[in-house]
């Protein structure tokens, strides 16, 4: 398994021989305006440019997966530049009504026991912060675990804080491997919408003998948590050697 931090909550997934594009937003920077959220409300967004070129990005690509279609995971560059008849993962049916109706042709829903080419790709839950009316406003969210006989088991928690579904993804699965949206961004006065370091504790403490590797970090405008402060928070909380702070470009192989 070889995975690759992009920028922002975009990674490339080599596993099991397959090359996975996951939640891309591939706008140059500064393309888009500020979510509204009640902070940093003067920088646009990403605020970062890519680490590489988006054809070095998508080059060989065999399948995409949208854990959900908010902008910083499924933007409009992204829709323009990949095949329209590559395979892509979505969440629910009316994630796949808009993305098919974005040109993409060969549009899965994903399951409890997805296959694809041996592979076994696994729909999680997610909460998108906390409180009914913030998750009524930020919509269903979702996470992906893959699974192979002959690779460690990964799991992808996409844009959730840690919560009681959590918990039971991690329970369930085992994983070896676990990825987590860790930039704290807020959301007007209604808290976080992603996990924060105590989140990423918690996750550590779930599961003391994955490897977390934490990214959706100094993205986008209405982060509040950096890397060097969760980085700090790991060494203070004793489990900096089962945290992964990627930089964008960073690669790690398992």
């Amino acid at each position: 398994m070889n995975i690759s931090h992009i920028r922002n909550a975009t990674i490339i997934v080599q596993y099991a021989g397959k090359k996975f594009l996951v939640d891309p937003m591939l706008a140059d920077k500064g393309a888009y305006p500020p979510f509204p959220a009640g902070i940093n409300e003067e920088m646009r967004n990403p605020l970062n440019d890519l680490p590489t070129s988006i054809d070095h990005i998508i080059n060989d690509v065999d399948a995409v997966i949208l854990t959900h279609l908010h902008l910083d995971h499924y933007d409009d560059v992204a829709k323009e530049v990949l095949p329209k008849n590559i395979k892509v993962f979505v969440q629910n049916e009316g994630d796949a009504k808009q993305v098919k109706s974005d040109g993409f042709q060969q549009v899965e829903i994903l399951e409890e026991n997805t296959l694809f080419d041996g592979i076994q790709l696994i729909k999680t839950q997610g909460e998108h912060g906390r409180g009914e009316e913030l998750l009524k406003n930020m919509g269903q969210v979702s996470g992906v675990v893959f699974k192979h006989e002959k690779e460690k088991t990964l799991y992808v928690a996409g844009d959730t804080v840690y919560y009681e579904g959590v918990k039971i993804e991690l329970d369930t699965h085992t994983p070896d491997v676990i990825i987590v949206n860790a930039g704290d961004n807020l959301w007007q006065d209604s808290g976080s919408l992603v996990m924060g370091k105590e989140d990423v504790f918690e996750v550590h403490k779930k599961a003391p003998d994955a490897k977390v590797i934490a990214v959706h970090m100094e993205a986008v405008n209405h982060w509040t948590l950096s890397r060097e402060e969760l980085k700090r928070f790991g060494e203070e909380k004793g489990f900096s050697s089962s945290l992964l702070v990627p930089g964008d470009g960073e690669s790690y192989n398992f």
